[in-house]
Formats: structure tokens, sequence, C-alpha cells
């Protein structure tokens, strides 16, 4: 019990520092923190007022929605309190016998703010109301009647585009959990499945990948954050995919891949970061939609397969079993890309050793003519 506890808690540390590590985690969120950033750019995003609104979270959202009316009914309290004090209508002050008040029945502050309230929100109880005798009310009350309208149109804009923000739709796509290298099409490849959860399609729909990582060069120049392009495929091509199901993409490791380089038991040690990109148009909304996931080497299991997904009932139906959408089997794999094309296979491995279950161990008998 000790001994199983303390490996859950090893793996919920390694796990997160795997995921502050990481430059886009699982669901796509980039992982970057920006500092020292200039008064200038700051102001920038306060320049674009809309953007920035709508990416905010839905608990900023709600603050600053509450946050602008009640400044803008206070803001208007003290316009309407400014009016009635100057035409000598609060309690407090002397009205001789002809007064005509500009607003009925607003004595103090409590008041202006009540009037302000229901003046913006056109909710009007007829008890607090202005007289035709004061025009600079009549001014106050269609200006702040028309900001007031402007203010609800501005957030109730906001609010339907960040419903309908093609962020939304794109969580209905998934990604597996880990991505397997096997080999595929006569070839060795990296694979990874790609699900659409909605029967809509994603017109238009492309795959491709980043792989991440740091490299030194040669003249010694630490390059951070270098950027590889990995393309992707499946078997019918890689561009005007039919989404209609899930799809497995893979990879061939050739000369030109950035894993041709890697083997079983190096892999998991590398220090790279594959990220995955898939843009397509939504069928339903016609919104472009970007998703992206990321694949740490711990992600990439060497020597597996993807479990069939796609079956055909009795009545002739096609079913997707999403049981097995990430449920991986060993295959008989080469250990490393240079074994698999059969080109002077020197490669080490390590003095540990990795158990490679897609490898059966056979033993076979030297004939005596052989033996010295």
């Amino acid at each position: 019990m000790t001994r199983s506890l303390r490996q859950w808690f090893r793996d919920y540390l390694a796990e997160r520092r795997f995921r502050r590590s990481r430059l886009v985690t699982k669901n796509g969120h980039c992982n970057v923190e920006y500092g020292n950033m200039r008064y200038g750019n700051i102001f920038a995003y306060m320049q674009d007022t809309w953007s920035t609104f709508v990416e905010v979270g839905w608990f900023s959202f709600m603050l600053f929605y509450v946050a602008s009316f009640i400044f803008s009914w206070f803001i208007f309290t003290l316009i309407w309190y400014w009016v009635a004090r100057d035409n000598g209508d609060l309690w407090w002050q002397t009205q001789p016998e002809n007064h005509t008040a500009c607003i009925l029945n607003m004595n103090d502050l409590v008041t202006a703010y009540l009037y302000s309230v229901e003046t913006q929100l056109t909710i009007g109880f007829g008890y607090r109301v202005i007289t035709a005798q004061c025009p600079s009310a009549i001014t106050v009350i269609m200006v702040q009647v028309l900001i007031g309208a402007v203010i609800s149109c501005f957030w109730c804009g906001v609010l339907v585009h960040k419903i309908s923000m093609p962020r939304q739709r794109a969580k209905t796509v998934t990604f597996s959990e880990n991505a397997v290298i096997s080999a595929k099409q006569n070839a060795l490849c990296l694979q990874i499945r790609v699900a659409n959860l909605r029967k809509s399609l994603l017109v238009g729909s492309q795959l491709y990948g980043k792989l991440i990582r740091t490299r030194v060069t040669p003249e010694g120049k630490t390059i951070i954050m270098e950027q590889v392009n990995v393309d992707f495929m499946v078997d019918a091509g890689k561009d005007n995919l039919f989404f209609v199901c899930p799809l497995t993409f893979y990879h061939v490791i050739n000369r030109s891949s950035p894993f041709f380089q890697m083997a079983v038991d190096i892999l998991p040690r590398q220090d790279f970061e594959l990220v995955v990109f898939l843009d397509g148009t939504a069928e339903s909304t016609n919104f472009s939609q970007h998703v992206r996931t990321s694949y740490i080497p711990q992600e990439i299991i060497w020597g597996h397969k993807f479990l069939p997904i796609i079956s055909r009932s009795k009545q002739g139906k096609y079913q997707v079993d999403f049981s097995n959408f990430s449920r991986i089997e060993p295959v008989p794999t080469a250990h490393c890309a240079y074994c698999y094309h059969d080109v002077n296979c020197h490669h080490h491995h390590s003095a540990d050793g990795v158990d490679n279950r897609g490898f059966e161990a056979i033993e076979m008998e030297q004939s005596r003519s052989t033996k010295m």
C-alpha cells in the first residue's frame, strides 16, 4: 500500500513536471509567458478592445460586464445630481414658490442613482420623471439612453461571439493520447489518430506537425525552439480529407525525417516536442477551425500500432468503437530507422537494455559444419 502510494506520488510529480515543461498542452493551450513588456505593448490590448474582451475568460467577462453597467450608472448619477442641484431641486435647497423642477421627486444622491438606472435600462416607474421645462435634462436623458444601448449591444455581441467561437467547435476534435511508431506502407512510420466527434464534416481538413527542439550547431550556437516541419498523410493523401470517421495519420520516417536518427532505447531520453495542428472548415457554420495538441518523447510508443476502430454491422451500417480510439498493441518493429532500411546498422543498445515487446526471441542452432 505504501509503495503504491509512493509510486502514484512520483507519477503525479512527473506528470506535473512534463505538463509544466510543455510548449503546447494536450488540450492545445500554449504554455508561454510574456515578461518585461513595455507599457505601449500593454496599451495595445486596450486599443483592440473587441479581441481583448472576446478572448478573456468567463469570470473576467462577467466582471467587466457588471462593472461597465455599474460604472456608467454611477457616472450618470453624478450628472443627474448636478442637473438637479443646478436647478435647485434637492431637498436641502431653498425653493421659490413658482419653482419648476427638472426632475420630479429627485431629492438626493440615492434617488439620483435610482433614476439613472431607470433611465439607462428604460424601466422608468413614472414616479421620478423629467419635465419639459429643463433642456439640459432632456439632453442628458437622450445621451444616457444612447450610451446604454451601445453598452448593451457591445456585450451582447461579445457574448454571442464567445458562445459561437470556433474553438468551442474545435473541442469536438480529439487526438489519441499517444503516438506510435511501427511499419506501415512498407516504411517505418510515426502514427497518430484523430477523430471528429460531430457528424458534421470538417471541409478541407489538413494535418501537419512541427518538431520543437533545442539544438546546438557545430559552431557552438544554441538554437532554442527550433521548428522542423513534420508532414503527415493518410492512405488517400494529405489534402482534402474526407473526415467522416476517425483517421490515422502517419509520418514516414525516411532520411529527411527528424526521427531518422532515433531508436527505441534513446527515444524516451530525447528532448523535443511534436506539436500537431489540424486546420479545417466546419460544414455547419462555415467557421475555420484550428486544433492543436502535442506529444513528448514519453508519449511516443515504439513498436506498437492502434487497434481497429471501424467495423460494419449486420445491417450494413458503419460503426466506430471509441473504446479502442487510443488503445494500442505491440507489433514486430525494427528498433531503429537505420535497421529498418538496412543502412549499415551500427546502433548500440544502452547498457540498461529495453524490453521491446514487439519482438519474439527466437533461438537458432548453428550447424556443426560452421563450428570451429
